[in-house]
């Protein structure tokens, strides 16, 4: 079955299902949280490139790479945006996707929560366009 890309309903469900594993009493994932976090901001991400039309193939990368293709290619209208993620030494600093493979204890809490705000930043800056 082929799927269509929808960046919006990907980053919002990333978001909220890596809150439940994050937010539960004990907590359950943040690991895996942290990863979701991470495709979340992605998502949002790769939606404002979309809506800019400045790359037509947005799902083909993945951080730290994709912070590479915004300072590179940010222009227009949405460039204060994207330059502002692409700039920001801290946005998703340590997030790579290969962490899917990593085990639990190279994945810090610490890490995770700042990826957590991250994700939020991002899906407020494509709720904004």
């Amino acid at each position: 079955m082929a799927y269509r890309t929808d960046f919006v309903d990907a980053a919002r469900r990333y978001l909220q299902a890596a809150d439940c594993l994050h937010d539960r009493e004990p907590p359950c994932r943040v690991d895996v949280a942290g990863y979701l976090y991470g495709i979340a901001a992605e998502c949002a991400i790769k939606e404002i490139l979309r809506r800019s039309r400045l790359w037509s193939k947005p799902d083909l990368v993945h951080f730290p790479e994709l912070k590479v293709v915004l300072r590179d290619n940010a222009s227009g209208r949405y460039a204060g945006s994207l330059r502002k993620f692409a700039e920001d030494g801290a946005f998703m600093s340590e997030w790579n996707i290969a962490m899917r493979y990593a085990p639990k204890s190279d994945i810090s809490p610490v890490q995770v929560k700042r990826w957590r705000m991250n994700a939020r930043d991002a899906i407020a800056a494509m709720d904004g366009c």
